[in-house]
């Protein structure tokens, strides 16, 4: 026999009161404020091993908080994550840490007319990803022979994320790479979720080509790509000088490296904003869709598809024969990255 349950009778669907949607709702924040408190003191372990008690005291006093909002439980995690908040904030970052050799040095300069000195120019002979000979030098670079604009993007595993670089060119074959990065201290690794919560400060390396791209496509074997960039003279000159710029800012006043809001990639357009008129896009954050932006807005010749200029900006297969035991000089090395380009 089948039952007909008439429409009046069937219960209505209770809407949640504005109470219990708004203790949700804080609960929610105290979920999300809780596990970023958590990270936090993962990442930088302020108290040594005993932070790893109080992260599970913090974790033990929200999950009481959820049973008995109303209650000291739930006052007392809202002072511990403010406290929290407040000691990480309070961290200021800093020139003056153990660094790591390729990081060591920051960039002075001095410009005389069109002729720019750059002091600190890193040239390492890298030999392994550990092993190396470090070479900081000091080079001149004549402002009134700058004919070429780079993109170099180098990923390592997603393909919507890369590093981002940009290098220079000069007539006289002179050329210099300029690279946002994160300062590692001895003993740190890279983290990306690190660097949201003031783990690294930011520095900017001038550097030779044979230096910090084939460490990337030759040592590292990240996935390394090249893009001639179509910009006027000017715009050029301009965007050299404020790499400087950045570069004098940082070393007189410090700054945290941050992954989403300023990285290597945001730092570029920021400085690239000064000097040009660039509209903000996603693939700014999505690097590794770069090309396809700066296709769209004349910045990368268009009259080929993306795949194919991809294809011919890979630089990996164009070097790859070359290592320690069969070396390449600096000169080689940039004319064999912008074959068939």
């Amino acid at each position: 026999m089948v039952h007909h349950i008439h429409p009046s009778s069937a219960k209505p669907i209770q809407k949640p009161s504005p109470n219990r949607l708004k203790m949700l709702g804080i609960q929610t924040g105290l979920g999300l404020w809780t596990a970023w408190g958590a990270m936090a003191l993962l990442i930088h372990k302020p108290m040594g091993m005993a932070t790893y008690p109080t992260i599970a005291a913090l974790t033990l006093i929200y999950a009481a908080s959820i049973y008995q909002p109303k209650n000291t439980r739930t006052m007392s995690l809202v002072l511990l994550l403010t406290a929290i908040s407040v000691w990480l904030y309070a961290q200021k970052p800093s020139n003056d840490r153990a660094w790591q050799d390729e990081v060591a040095m920051q960039l002075v300069y001095e410009i005389q007319g069109d002729v720019v000195t750059i002091q600190n120019v890193r040239n390492f002979e890298w030999i392994s990803e550990t092993d190396y000979v470090p070479r900081w030098q000091t080079r001149q670079y004549d402002l009134a022979q700058l004919d070429s604009l780079d993109l170099i993007l180098s990923i390592w595993s997603n393909d919507n994320i890369a590093h981002a670089l940009m290098s220079f060119g000069f007539a006289d074959d002179e050329r210099v790479v300029f690279s946002f990065e994160i300062r590692k201290e001895i003993g740190e690794q890279f983290s990306s979720i690190g660097g949201f919560f003031r783990q690294y400060e930011m520095t900017l390396i001038a550097a030779d080509e044979k230096d910090i791209i084939y460490t990337r496509s030759n040592v590292r074997g990240e996935r390394v790509y090249l893009y001639p960039l179509s910009v006027p003279k000017d715009e050029m000159r301009a965007l050299f000088l404020a790499y400087l710029q950045a570069a004098d800012a940082l070393r007189h006043t410090p700054s945290w490296y941050n992954t989403l809001s300023d990285n290597c990639t945001t730092a570029i357009f920021d400085l690239w904003r000064s000097v040009r008129d660039i509209p903000k896009d996603y693939r700014v954050l999505a690097s590794g869709r770069l090309p396809e932006f700066l296709m769209d807005i004349g910045i990368i010749d268009d009259t080929q598809d993306p795949k194919t200029n991809k294809s011919q900006a890979f630089i990996n297969p164009k070097v790859q024969q070359y290592h320690h035991q069969n070396p390449i000089t600096s000169h080689d090395f940039s004319k064999k990255i912008r074959e068939d380009l």
